[in-house]
């Protein structure tokens, strides 16, 4: 619950931030719609191995930047819970924000620009354009992203998994690797099976929620 409430607002943002950049009116868009389309692209486990390597105690490139800074000593990001838990988030919002912008890059370019025009003429700012124009237009393409941004947030597994399988301890365990230790490594299908029943109907009970919310825009 916590890598949700965490990681979805935090792909949010990052990824309506990279829509409005790859939705400027650049001359060539391509690379900057293709650097959208690699993290999305990239395995979920290959992330994970990645920034592992990144964060990785003795010879990652994160304490290296930060040696480079001036920062004394070594920080030991993946064997303690609390940085391990935020290098995680860290890694989830790097990975999902581009899957999030292709889906607001898409709405964005559905707005008719003929309202931005009519907004300066009228004297809007950008910053009032943005609110009251961008967000509510944007809102239907914000819930589509919420809701598959949030499903697959609740089944968190291959990041976590291949950066610290849980550890320490169970500090960054989830749900969806409790099953799998549960049903696989102790081999109580019973238990594993109520606990995957319980993810169903959570996931449906949130998508439930965001699509009332769709029909009362709508």
């Amino acid at each position: 619950m916590l890598i949700t409430i965490i990681t979805v607002p935090g792909a949010l943002v990052a990824g309506l931030a990279l829509a409005m950049l790859a939705n400027l009116p650049f001359k060539r868009q391509w690379p900057v719609r293709l650097a959208l389309l690699l993290p999305w692209a990239l395995p979920l486990a290959f992330a994970g191995l990645i920034f592992a390597w990144f964060f990785h105690s003795e010879y990652g490139v994160v304490n290296d930047v930060m040696r480079r800074f001036g920062q004394q000593g070594q920080r030991m990001w993946l064997l303690e819970p609390s940085w391990a838990f935020a290098a995680i988030c860290i890694t989830i919002i790097w990975k999902t924000s581009s899957f999030m912008a292709l889906i607001l890059l898409a709405g964005l370019q559905m707005i008719p620009k003929s309202l931005y025009e009519a907004a300066e003429v009228d004297g809007a700012s950008r910053w009032q354009q943005f609110w009251q124009i961008t967000i509510p237009m944007l809102m239907p393409s914000i819930i589509v992203a919420l809701i598959f941004r949030t499903i697959t947030a609740l089944q968190t597994f291959d990041i976590p998994y291949t950066m610290t399988k849980g550890g320490p301890g169970n500090s960054t365990e989830t749900l969806a690797m409790l099953i799998h230790k549960t049903t696989i490594d102790y081999l109580d299908v019973g238990y594993g099976s109520t606990l995957a029943v319980f993810m169903f109907v959570l996931s449906l009970f949130i998508t439930g929620f965001y699509l009332k919310r769709i029909g009362r825009n709508a």
